[in-house]
């Protein structure tokens, strides 16, 4: 019963990635002048924070220039945490099928790099919007961060529930 279990949810374990890829596909199908003003505001707090953890006073012309500082900054770290969530999301479950190591770093890239590539092209076709190969290799660089996370972490959850020790056992006998 358990395997059946088992066998049944293993394919929607799939489920987060599928909507990690809407979410970035619905922020893609945002105009220019949306994507700007959600990115503005995004700015705007970053700043108006900052300025109150720093206990800093500054005036409403400071504040617009420091918002043209980061805004920029803001909007491919933006770029960077989606793919960084969209690996985690798509290399997790690939790992609990048991494709680990390279081949993990190698299918789940792929399919974060055709991801992007994609979502580069349906921007091109977005009111105030155009395709950027800058942006693919910034998603990319998310993506990566985030194969590797989840590497880390799961090897080193193998360690730990002693997966190490098991291989030495067996090696003894």
């Amino acid at each position: 019963m358990k395997r059946l279990i088992i066998f049944l949810l293993k394919p929607l374990s799939f489920l987060p990635a599928l909507l990690m890829m809407y979410v970035i596909f619905s922020f893609s199908s945002q105009s220019g002048q949306v994507s700007g003003e959600l990115s503005y505001k995004v700015s705007y707090h970053i700043v108006t924070i900052g300025a109150e953890i720093l206990d800093k006073d500054i005036s409403d012309m400071g504040v617009d220039y420091y918002i043209e500082q980061i805004h920029g900054p803001v909007r491919k770290a933006a770029h960077m945490t989606e793919y960084f969530l969209l690996a985690i999301a798509i290399s997790f479950p690939f790992y609990v099928y048991g494709l680990r190591g390279f081949p993990l770093l190698v299918v789940a890239g792929i399919i974060c790099f055709g991801f992007a590539c994609t979502d580069e092209f349906h921007q091109s076709m977005v009111e105030g919007r155009g395709p950027s190969k800058r942006d693919v290799a910034i998603d990319c660089v998310g993506a990566f961060f985030g194969i590797m996370l989840v590497r880390i972490v799961c090897f080193t959850a193998l360690l730990g529930s002693g997966g190490k020790k098991k291989k030495r056992r067996k090696r003894r006998r």
